[in-house]
């Protein structure tokens, strides 16, 4: 059963919202917002003007056009720059990559607490989906790559004929930033069928079951991005 769609005043209101979060790092995303609209607007008009036709019809159609252009147009640079503000805003917070990989659409399972845990506050996320097992790090060079290490261990164990990626975040060499973290995950391939996801996640469950309890990192940790992706929706 789908969603029930917001009521137009709530999302004017989330519209409203991230608008001012993002422009707090994004002082130009009302030019870009207004360039767009002018810009697919103008493209819009164009391509309505050579319908065939009354003149006074065609006017109307293209004017029309010309709006529903401009504003496709603008909701879909304002949702690109309003995702970059947002990113921006959420570098070098504990928990960002799980933020930034909650914007994964049908097919992907995140989990929302990490999956590993050091005394130093390195974490360890998961993620499956298509290319199997992703554990996305985010601490700091050796000791980070060891957490990762363990826990890819750990889920060879139960999953020994699953792929299992790791990915540490970061601006380093060999790293991945935070901006391009889902577009990473979504390219390392299609190695798991839609059939074998239950049964993996079946398995990671009691994997997660049998382990410690991972305790919870101390600090701000970001909310998810899901909101965000919702408020530019249509684009």
């Amino acid at each position: 059963m789908s969603t029930p769609a917001a009521p137009p005043t709530k999302r004017r209101q989330q519209l409203v919202q991230a608008y001012k979060m993002a422009r707090k790092t994004d002082s130009r995303l009302l030019i870009w917002i207004i360039a767009a609209f002018v810009v697919f607007g103008a493209l819009g008009f164009l391509l309505l003007s050579f319908i065939p036709g009354p003149d006074t019809l065609r006017i109307v159609l293209s004017v029309i056009g010309a709006i529903l252009f401009g504003v496709i147009g603008a909701l879909a640079v304002f949702g690109r720059r309003a995702q970059k503000a947002a990113f921006l805003q959420m570098e070098g917070q504990k928990g960002a990559s799980v933020a930034a990989l909650s914007t994964l659409r049908r097919g992907w399972k995140v989990n929302q607490m990490p999956v590993a845990f050091n005394k130093q506050q390195d974490l360890v996320f998961r993620v499956v989906g298509p290319p199997g097992i992703v554990l996305v790090g985010e601490g700091s060079g050796a000791r980070i790559k060891q957490l990762l290490a363990s826990e890819k261990r750990n889920h060879e164990r139960v999953l020994s004929e699953t792929p299992i990626h790791e990915v540490i975040l970061g601006n380093g060499a060999g790293e991945v930033p935070l901006p391009k973290l889902v577009r990473h995950v979504t390219k390392l391939g299609r190695n798991v069928k839609p059939a074998q996801m239950t049964d993996i996640l079946n398995r990671l469950k009691a994997l997660d079951a049998n382990r410690s309890a991972v305790p919870i990192p101390k600090g701000p940790v970001p909310t998810s991005m899901k909101g965000q992706r919702g408020n530019t929706k249509g684009r």
